[in-house]
Formats: C-alpha cells, structure tokens, sequence
C-alpha cells in the first residue's frame, strides 16, 4: 500500500524537527566551547557582500541591505549574550557617497527606519549606541533619529554599539594630526608631549579601546580605509560568507579561531607563556 501525503508530510515534520534539535545542539556546543576568559573586549566588523548576495539571488543591491539589517540585529544581541563589551560596525564610508545616488538614498533611508524601529529594543537590551565618523555629512533626518537613539540609549550599561558613519580612517588620522597642530601653534601643546596614548585622544575612537578582532565578510581580503591606527594589533579575519547569510554561528567560530591565535605584541612564544600562560 502506498504512504499516504498525511505520511509523507508527518515524515518531512519529523526529519525537519530533528535537523533543528541537531543544528540547536551544535550551536550550543559551539557556544560552549567558548573561553569567556578570552574574549576579545573589542570586535570591529566590515559588513561586506550586500549586494553580490542580492544579485546572487536576481534582486537589487538594495534588497541585500535590508537582509543585512537582520544580520546586525542577530550579531548585535549575540554579542550583547556572549559578553562582548565593543561592537564597531562599519555601516557607510566617507568613499560611499561616491555609489549611485539611488542606491546611496535608500541607505539612508534604511538607517532611520532601521535606528528608529531599532532604538526601544537596544534600550530594553541594554545596549549603548555610539556613532563615530563625520556625523556632519549625513542628512540632518539621519542626525535627528541617531541623536534620539542615542539619548535613549545613553544610560545602558551593557555592549556598547559603535557605528561607524561617513568614516574615513585617512580623514580621521588628519583631522587628529591638524588638531594637535593647532594645539601647538597656540601653545597648548608641546610636540615632545605627543605620544601614542596621548594621539589615540584626538581620534574619533578616543572613548574605546582598540578592537582585538577585526572580522570581514564576503571573500575580500583588505580593510578598506577602516580603523587603520586602531587595527595595529587586531587579529584579522576573513570569511567567504556575505554579510546576509552571517550569523551566530558564524560569530562563533570567528571567536574560536580568535581564541587559537598567540597574541604576542612584539614578544616571543616563550615571554608570552612565562608572564600570561592563560593566553597563549
């Protein structure tokens, strides 16, 4: 006697339902074997790969920045789960206003929808929103809602959510250098003063510590004009997966790869394992 389709489709449930139990337990294991005394306290990320993933698919650029949206919201609460303490997403390049003007109209678009949909539920998860780059630049529309986010925002205590704007780390490095420049001009400044330390001040990053782990999406290999000063010591990494199809799974495993590395600063293996054996 031939199965039903009431058979067939209580079969498909069944194998449909074991495949979530098996892929839920993989992501708890993965989660897991995460050392949480070894997490990076700052991860940067260069969302790439919206596009190719929407023409992969037979739709318009734009239709892969609006799934890249999900893709934020689920590495955004990931990390705020994980322990994350700094989050930099590098949402728009100063080099992005040179795109078509349609395209670059609905990524504006996008960011206040997206901030105001989005504000209420980063309060609620006690995320902090931060916005560095040339906040000048972007149309007074997109000001309003990320000043309003973050006020809203300003009282969390948990990640804090940087999003990087119109940013150009080359602007960035020479708004610094002309700053401290008029600093000593006007005799407020001594040159022999000028550290490393005392530079990371005039940066837009001043309130954040380095990022220790710097994450692309999409198969390219470069970093694009992105935290250039405060990538120096940043373990870089890079996955083939567009930025639509990334998620936490995907954050994990760019975690435990992190958690294999040596991190040495200039030492040997042998100095690093004497004085900090926990980290090797």
């Amino acid at each position: 006697m031939l199965p039903t389709a009431t058979a067939y489709f209580c079969t498909f449930a069944h194998l449909f339902a074991q495949a979530d139990k098996l892929f839920f337990r993989i992501k708890m294991d993965q989660l897991q074997s995460l050392d949480r005394s070894k997490l990076p306290a700052h991860i940067a990320i260069i969302m790439d790969g919206n596009g190719r993933w929407a023409k992969d698919r037979g739709q318009d650029r734009v239709y892969g920045h609006y799934e890249g949206v999900v893709s934020v919201r689920e590495i955004v609460n990931a990390c705020g789960e994980i322990g994350i303490q700094y989050l930099t997403l590098y949402a728009f390049s100063a080099e992005n206003w040179n795109r078509p003007k349609a395209e670059v109209d609905a990524l504006m678009e996008l960011l206040v929808n997206t901030i105001r949909k989005e504000a209420e539920e980063l309060k609620k998860n006690n995320v902090k929103l931060h916005v560095i780059g040339d906040f000048a630049s972007l149309p007074e529309v997109c000001q309003k809602e990320l000043n309003e986010a973050k006020d809203i925002t300003s009282m969390n205590t948990g990640l804090n959510l940087i999003l990087a704007l119109s940013y150009s780390s080359r602007q960035e490095i020479v708004m610094a250098a002309k700053k401290i420049g008029e600093g000593i001009a006007k005799g407020e400044i001594k040159a022999e003063d000028v550290t490393e330390a005392s530079f990371h001040n005039y940066l837009y990053t001043a309130p954040f510590p380095d990022p220790e782990l710097m994450i692309r999406t999409s198969g390219e290999y470069r970093i694009s004009n992105y935290l250039l000063y405060q990538l120096a010591y940043a373990e870089l990494y890079f996955t083939n997966v567009h930025w639509p199809d990334f998620r936490k799974p995907n954050l994990i495993e760019a975690l435990l790869n992190y958690q294999q590395r040596e991190r040495r600063f200039g030492k040997t293996s042998e100095q690093i394992q004497t004085t900090n054996p926990q980290h090797v």
